[in-house]
């Protein structure tokens, strides 16, 4: 009983930390466990797999960073973000996209999706490119969002493929190919299919990225994030597991010195475990998703 009230405190804790609830529920629990339909993924599908997993919190770290690389989609988050202000709600709004879209129902996506693209219409800007050439932009660009896209699935599928034990289903392929279907409601139709159409997608990109001082400043940002004192040390070993997995010329242009990911890689595995033992089994999120499906006869 002790164990199990830990665990419910430790949970509690989590979930506030990363969607600001003091209830232990996500606020976007509803959302998933409402509807009469499937979604776009299965239990056995690979972005659910993914997804469910606690690398996922070293990708998301790894997506920001990523992120910060491109002067347009830097420009959205210093001009436009309220990360400075209010992290956890910036991290929420991100982590509900994510969880709706890869759990909840069809009604529950494209609603989800509607609350993105309002807050896209929102978001515009001029930023300087690397040729000097100042341009606009609008946080509902393609160009952008398929950088936001490929920052977000190439991050979440090379954490996973470092730090996870649980093997994807099909394969880097099948993740990328299939979490492709997250960016339709969001006006992006065009996307890499394969692990190496995501390649040499990242490959396309690179004259644009840089790090210039706004982007040191966003990425000093992410490395000492405004958490809780007893947070700090795993979330430090997080930031260095997420720097380590990235692109070489990346690590240089961040100028951050990375520890090798043969010494990040078991560390990091264990600590992931430990803390999905510490919260316990149980996940509210999913366990909604399975509800709803079960419910509706398609497992």
């Amino acid at each position: 009983m002790a164990s199990n009230a830990l665990q419910q405190r430790l949970a509690r804790r989590f979930v506030h930390l990363l969607s600001g609830s003091s209830d232990g529920k996500p606020p976007w629990l509803a959302a998933v466990a409402e509807g009469e339909e499937g979604g776009f993924f299965l239990p056995g599908d690979a972005p659910w797999i993914v997804h469910r997993d606690f690398a996922t919190l070293v990708g998301g770290v790894r997506a920001l960073l990523l992120q910060a690389l491109h002067p347009g989609a830097l420009g959205g988050v210093a001009q436009h973000s309220r990360y400075e202000e209010d992290p956890l709600g910036r991290l929420s709004g991100t982590i509900r996209w994510l969880t709706v879209t890869t759990f909840g129902s069809m009604t529950a996506i494209k609603d989800e999706a509607g609350r993105v693209n309002r807050m896209h219409d929102r978001v515009s800007g001029e930023y300087e490119k690397n040729s000097g050439e100042k341009t606009g932009y609008k946080a509902a660009d393609k160009d952008l969002l398929l950088w936001v896209h490929i920052a977000f699935m190439d991050s979440f599928l090379r954490t996973h493929q470092n730090y996870s034990k649980n093997p994807i289903p099909g394969g880097a392929d099948a993740y990328v190919a299939q979490w492709s279907k997250s960016v339709g409601p969001l006006g992006l139709d065009k996307v890499p299919m394969s692990e190496q159409e995501l390649v040499q997608a990242l490959d396309q990109y690179r004259p644009q990225l840089r790090v210039d001082e706004q982007a040191s400043a966003v990425i000093s940002w992410i490395r000492n994030a405004p958490l809780p004192p007893a947070a700090k040390p795993a979330y430090r070993l997080l930031f260095h597991s997420a720097l380590a997995t990235l692109p070489k010329d990346f690590q240089d242009m961040i100028g951050i010195r990375s520890f090798p990911l043969w010494l990040l890689r078991p560390i990091t595995t264990t600590l992931l475990r430990l803390g999905r033992k510490a919260i316990g089994p149980d996940s509210p999120i999913e366990d909604a998703a399975l509800a709803r499906l079960r419910r509706v006869g398609l497992i």
